[in-house]
C-alpha cells in the first residue's frame, strides 16, 4: 500500500467515526501545529474521550508509518473525506417495515424480507440487538453468509437464557451452532440495571440491526418466527444519514464501558 493510500484509507475510517465538526479541528490542528505540539492541541480541542483517541491514533500513525507525508495533504485528506462522509450521511431513505393484516391499501415490506438485505448488504461488521431470539433460520444463514464474508459479527441479547411464553430456551442455541461460533455474543447483566419501584430490574427490549454504519433496520419485532410470521409488528428501515452510526456506536460505547457483558 502506498503512503498516499494509507492516509486516504486512515483518513476515511476516522471521517466515519467522528462528527464531521470533529475531524475539521483535527485538520485545522495539523494545519496549525508544529509536531511537537500536535498531540496537546489535538486533545485540548477534542473534548470526547473516544473521538480523542482515535484521532490521535490517526496522527500516530502518519508520524510513524508515512511521515514523509506532509502535514498541508494530510489536512486535506481529513477535510476532503470528512465532506464526502457528511454529504453520505445527510442522504437518507427511510421505508416502513410491517407485519400483520394486510389492508391492501398502504403497500410495506415485510419483516424478515426488510431484515436480510440489511444483514447481506454488510461488507464490514453487523450490530444485531434482540430481546428475544427463537426459531430464526432465515436470519441464521443471513449471518452465517456474512461471517463467510469476513463480516464481524456483533449479537446482543436480553439475556443468555431467556423464558418466552411457556418455553424456556438458551439464546446462544437458538442462534445455531454456526451463528454462535462466527458472533461475539453480548448481554446485560443483571447487576447493570437499573430498579423500578416493583424491585424488577429494567430489560433490554431493543430490536435493531445496523450493517456498516449505513443501514438500520429498527422494529418492535424480536427475532423470532412468530415475529416474522403472525404477529402485527411495525419498524423501519434506513438507509444513509447519521441514524445507523449512531446506533452503532451507541451499543459500541456500552460495551467498551462494561454496560453490556460478552457470553
Amino acid at each position: 500500500m502506498t503512503p498516499e493510500r494509507v492516509i486516504v484509507e486512515s483518513a476515511y475510517a476516522l471521517a466515519c467515526s467522528l462528527p464531521s465538526s470533529t475531524v475539521e479541528a483535527v485538520a485545522e490542528s495539523i494545519l496549525a501545529c508544529p509536531e511537537g505540539s500536535l498531540r496537546a492541541e489535538i486533545s485540548r480541542r477534542v473534548a470526547h474521550h473516544q473521538h480523542r483517541d482515535l484521532a490521535l491514533a490517526f496522527v500516530d500513525r502518519w508520524q510513524n508509518e508515512v511521515r514523509d507525508i506532509d502535514a498541508r495533504t494530510v489536512a486535506v485528506a481529513l477535510q476532503s473525506t470528512a465532506i464526502a462522509e457528511q454529504a453520505h450521511r445527510d442522504s437518507q431513505s427511510v421505508e416502513l417495515v410491517w407485519t400483520g393484516p394486510d389492508t391492501e391499501q398502504i403497500p410495506f415490506r415485510r419483516t424478515e424480507q426488510a431484515i436480510i438485505p440489511v444483514l447481506d448488504a454488510a461488507q464490514n461488521r453487523i450490530t444485531l440487538v434482540s430481546f428475544a431470539v427463537y426459531r430464526i433460520p432465515n436470519i441464521g444463514n443471513a449471518l452465517v453468509r456474512a461471517a463467510k464474508r469476513g463480516v464481524r459479527l456483533k449479537v446482543i441479547v436480553e439475556t443468555p437464557d431467556k423464558i418466552e411464553g411457556e418455553g424456556e430456551y438458551n439464546t446462544i442455541r437458538a442462534l445455531g451452532q454456526e451463528v454462535a461460533a462466527c458472533s461475539t455474543v453480548y448481554f446485560w447483566p443483571r447487576e447493570n440495571r437499573p430498579v423500578g419501584d416493583n424491585n424488577r430490574p429494567g430489560i433490554l427490549h431493543v430490536k435493531c440491526a445496523v450493517a456498516d454504519s449505513e443501514w438500520l433496520f429498527l422494529s418492535s419485532a424480536n427475532l423470532t418466527q412468530q415475529a416474522f410470521t403472525i404477529n402485527m409488528e411495525l419498524g423501519m428501515l434506513v438507509r444513509g444519514g447519521t441514524m445507523p452510526s449512531r446506533v452503532a456506536q451507541q451499543f459500541e460505547l456500552l460495551i467498551t464501558s462494561g454496560q453490556l457483558r460478552q457470553v
